[in-house]
């Protein structure tokens, strides 16, 4: 018979147990989906590990002259809820790019882009269109910054690399990389670089490139549209 404090620490356990099951099955499947883009197995558990710290960096570009900044608050966009920074100083808006979800993934799209050359013109036409449509649904949200619903841009990404795979030289097998490229060139420069113009007028105390967090953003938004070329 188990009394309430010996319950209550396997319970604990319990949760423990899953969430870490949970952590390295998602190690598994962003291993798989780098795999997919032909990176050596010996870097995957460096890459990993450098976005898991990078997502938690913020390396800052300039201050930007805003409206009155909100003051912190959860901020509910599509679900997805975020908690705004408390700002250093009134009227300012910082504005940084993430290391772990922009920087990294940036990297790694040029390294596909120089290794799979016979591919420029398919990573071009991809982006574009995944640039374009992605700048279509973000919008800018009080007191955050540019979002865009969590799963639009890897499904679009996807779609637009199986399309855009069929015409090319290397057929279907080349969709997983155009689908990386496209997916995190496509967020990065639709959702944030096309919108920075509209950053001050949003009273947000810090407005990320790449967004902020542990596997966040750009960075999920490249695994996941790889992962639906594969199926």
């Amino acid at each position: 018979m188990f009394f309430l404090p010996v319950l209550l620490l396997f319970l604990i356990g319990y949760f423990i147990l899953l969430g870490g099951l949970f952590f390295f099955l998602k190690l598994g499947v962003i291993s798989f989906a780098f795999q997919r883009l032909g990176i050596p197995p010996d870097l995957v558990f460096t890459l990993l590990l450098l976005t898991l710290i990078g997502s938690g960096i913020n390396i800052p570009i300039k201050k930007l002259h805003s409206g009155q900044v909100m003051e912190q608050q959860v901020v509910n966009f599509y679900g997805w809820k975020f908690q705004v920074p408390v700002a250093a100083a009134r009227e300012t808006t910082v504005l940084a790019i993430n290391v772990g979800g922009a920087i990294i993934p940036s990297l790694i799209s040029l390294y596909l882009i120089f290794r799979w050359g016979g591919l420029f013109w398919e990573f071009v036409i991809a982006t574009a269109i995944v640039t374009f449509l992605v700048n279509r649904v973000a919008r800018p949200v009080k007191g955050l910054g540019i979002a865009t619903p969590a799963l639009f841009p890897p499904l679009v990404a996807a779609l637009v690399a199986f399309l855009v795979s069929l015409i090319s030289p290397d057929g279907i097998q080349s969709a997983p990389v155009i689908a990386y490229v496209s997916g995190t060139l496509g967020t990065l420069i639709g959702a944030d670089l096309m919108n920075l113009k509209k950053i001050p007028e949003l009273g947000a105390p810090v407005a990320s490139i790449g967004g902020a967090g542990t596997f966040d953003g750009v960075f999920l938004t490249g695994i996941i549209a790889v992962i639906l070329t594969s199926l």
